[in-house]
């Protein structure tokens, strides 16, 4: 069977098959981008400095928002309301990365997530800057525009702390090893991949991989760090999560559904 194909900036209906394709991918983004704002938020308050505290408050509202789009669009293929996707649904329903879920905790490792995060963020976006599918193409237009900022916090940050000190070089690189093979579990496919590829949305995940890696390790050289030798942990695109995922969603989920039927 041929697989559905769009034009660039053809603004039609998606077929069913790329419909529930397209799904799938809006789903592993805005689950990523709304549990690592729920991290990043838990530093408020409790950042090493008062720039940093700003700055992660800052950065949680921004992915918490690009959450919110990616919901939005998933709303207008037909899933439910943002609302109802992130606040009502139980752990084996999220498809993001484990990486996101991981506890917060110390800033060695909220760095690490964040930079190795960005970065996967970024080389994703670009790619879908050019998608076939035009919503989606905007959205990554526009959000790329606003990840300008968190690439340079998290970048700076890495390179700050890689060999400042041996306390802090040891954190950073314990922290490295720990993210790392969460962090190839960003580009584990989420399902539909050939037909999205196919049709010209996104390019494969081993591509995107590829990319990121090209412009992670120099950076993480430059800052005395070492990437470690890990297998990616997968799972997380179809439901396979960890113990903290639960926890996670019981905080973030509890106002939500001790209220239910309001409005939110």
């Amino acid at each position: 069977m041929a697989s559905p194909s769009l034009k660039p900036n053809e603004a039609v209906p998606l077929p069913d098959p790329l419909r529930e394709a397209v799904g799938h991918l809006l789903l592993a983004m805005a689950d990523d981008e709304v549990l690592l704002g729920h991290r990043d938020a838990e530093w408020v308050g409790y950042a090493p400095i008062l720039e940093a505290d700003i700055a992660m408050a800052s950065i949680a509202q921004d992915e918490i928002g690009h959450a919110v789009l990616w919901y939005s669009l998933l709303q207008e293929l037909g899933w439910p309301d943002p609302d109802r996707m992130a606040y009502f649904r139980d752990p084996p329903e999220f498809r993001n990365a484990t990486l996101v879920e991981l506890p917060r905790g110390d800033w060695a490792f909220t760095v690490v997530r964040q930079f190795l995060f960005d970065y996967a963020e970024k080389v994703r976006l670009e790619a879908l800057m050019n998608s076939a599918y035009p919503p989606l193409a905007a959205a990554a237009t526009k959000v790329r525009r606003e990840e300008t900022y968190h690439l340079m916090h998290s970048r700076a940050w890495v390179l700050r702390l890689g060999d400042a000190t041996e306390e802090s070089h040891r954190r950073m690189q314990a922290a490295l090893e720990q993210a790392w093979p969460h962090a190839l579990g960003l580009f584990e496919p989420a399902p539909g991949e050939d037909l999205r590829v196919a049709a010209g949305i996104q390019p494969p995940e081993a591509e995107l991989r590829a990319r990121w890696e090209a412009e992670v390790r120099p950076i993480l050289e430059a800052a005395s760090l070492k990437i470690p030798e890990a297998e990616p942990v997968y799972g997380g695109r179809i439901g396979r999560h960890t113990e903290h995922l639960t926890a996670l969603l019981t905080d973030f989920q509890m106002v939500a559904r001790s209220g239910m039927g309001e409005t939110w």
